[in-house]
Order: C-alpha cells, then structure tokens, then sequence
C-alpha cells in the first residue's frame, strides 16, 4: 500500500477529466464568433506576432508561438533572448487568466505606446488588459455557482478556488489554460484551413536540431 495519503479517498482520475471536459465544453459553448474572428484578422495582418503570458499561461503562448511559425508566420516570444524589437505594425497576444499579470500589462502597455495591436486572451469579463485591447476572446472559466452533484467534487476545487484536505488529488487552477490551450489549437487548425497548408510544407518547418 502507498505511503501517499490524500486523507480522504480521491475521485477517480476518469471522473476528473469527464468533469474538466464538460466544462470545456460549456466554455466553447458561450465563445463569441466575432471575437474570434477578430483574433484571427488581427494575426493575419500582422507584420509580425509576439506572444506574451506568464506561469502556465506562458507556456500555452510559447506552444502557439511555435505553431504560428509552423504554419510560416514569423512569431516571437516576448522576454526570449532572441527577441527582436516590437514594431507598430506588430500585433501581440496576451494570453492571462486575470488580466492583471504584472509582466504581461507591462507588455500591453508598451504595445500601446509603441502603436502595434493588442490580442488578449482572458478569462476574465473585466481588467486593465481589457482596457488596453484592440481585440479580447473570453474564454468564460467563471463558474458562477456551477456544481456537478454531491457526489463529485465541485468543480471550483479545479480552478483552485476552494481547497479542502483532499485538494491535493485535484489539479488546482487549470481550468483557463486548459480552455487556452484549446482554443489556441483550434485556431491554429483553423488557419491551416484558410492557408491551404499541406502536412509536408509544415513539417519542413519542424526543427531538425534536436
């Protein structure tokens, strides 16, 4: 028997991910097609992208930087040693939960003094990055008083709002990058469609040095 003890007995793990897709998928439901579609017009327009996020938010822009440059756009990670000088006629993405990330409002800030455009991705309706957005896509991870039955782990212990002496079985506070990974998929799915991009053109694109 395992030394490890969550103190009470933990929900399946098959349980969990049933209730985490459930809420994606109520996410997708209250998705806003014009927001989307500003978020796409906004990268095809583009001179050039940076991305901007931070923690776990961060490695979700790194991963859609690296498709974007997959599919032939030139992208950048902001904060990256290699990172050339933003541009006015850049546009950068902002992915961050709370829209109040210290080093991300930094990057909008400067976008905006610069002149380029501001993409958020947020989960949250209302927030300094907001103010400072050309284009937002809401990704809706509030839960608003959501519950799956007395059975079941409300779902607020997965976005780290509650934590209980069995927290340590649930994965705390990924609801909206789960929803921003997804989403940041979908769109890339999405361009490959509007570029025509064949799977050989972007895997010549893949690196080879590793």
């Amino acid at each position: 028997m395992s030394s490890h003890s969550c103190g009470e007995p933990c929900i399946p793990i098959r349980d969990i991910i049933l209730m985490m897709v459930a809420r994606i998928g109520e996410v997708a439901q209250t998705l806003e097609q014009e927001q989307v579609d500003c978020f796409i017009s906004e990268i095809t327009r583009a001179e050039r992208i940076f991305v901007v996020g931070a923690g776990r938010s961060g490695f979700v822009a790194k991963s859609f930087a690296m498709r974007l440059m997959h599919l032939g756009f030139t992208s950048y990670v902001v904060g990256e040693t290699v990172t050339p000088a933003f541009h006015e006629s850049d546009s950068l993405i902002a992915f961050s939960g709370s829209g109040t990330t210290k080093s991300v409002l930094e990057a909008c800030e400067t976008t905006r003094q610069i002149g380029g455009h501001i993409c958020l991705v947020t989960g949250t309706p209302a927030s300094p990055m907001m103010d400072l957005a050309d284009c937002v896509v809401l990704l809706n991870t509030e839960e608003q008083g959501s519950h799956v039955g007395p059975d079941h782990f409300d779902l607020r212990q997965l976005r780290g709002e509650h934590r209980s002496i069995s927290a340590a079985c649930t994965p705390l506070g990924t609801l909206f990058e789960t929803a921003a990974m997804i989403f940041a998929d979908s769109v890339i799915s999405a361009l490959i469609e509007m570029k025509h991009c064949s799977i050989e053109e972007i895997m010549e694109r893949y690196t080879n040095m590793q």
